[in-house]
């Protein structure tokens, strides 16, 4: 059985999708794009600033389940451009300092509304191999 997530501290969905959906002790985090928790894209800011908020508004998705970066075991990034790769790749390594999760990067050529980068993520309610989010970093 699958449930979904919502919360205030991310982007609303864009359309006919989730912020996450639960199934099976999996967390399944929707292509999370630049944008403010008002909804305001930040498509001119440089592809790093737009990395940046992307990964914080996929933290915010997983906050809402008790979770952190540290539960994530894969990113999926769409560049609009892969020149931006090492951008991106300097803010992204940030938000994973110690055991980084698996990850693909591609060009996407064209990112939803205009954006130089979506992020996605999976990450697992038992990846620290206790289900207790006190022993869970922040």
């Amino acid at each position: 059985m699958k449930r979904t997530v919502n919360t205030d501290d991310a982007p609303a969905a864009v359309g006919a999708y989730s912020q996450a959906t639960v199934a099976n002790g999996l967390v399944f985090v929707s292509g999370q794009l630049p944008l403010t928790t008002d909804g305001e894209l930040m498509a001119d800011e440089p592809v790093g600033e737009q990395t940046r908020r992307s990964l914080e508004n996929v933290r915010a998705v997983l906050a809402a389940e008790n979770l952190g970066m540290e539960d994530i075991v894969k990113t999926t990034i769409f560049l609009d451009d892969i020149d931006e790769f090492e951008a991106m790749n300097g803010v992204y390594s940030d938000f994973f300092t110690e055991a980084p999760p698996a990850r693909s990067a591609v060009e996407a050529g064209n990112v939803p509304k205009g954006a130089g980068v979506e992020i996605e993520a999976i990450a697992a309610s038992d990846a620290s191999g206790s289900d207790d989010a006190s022993n869970r970093m922040e």
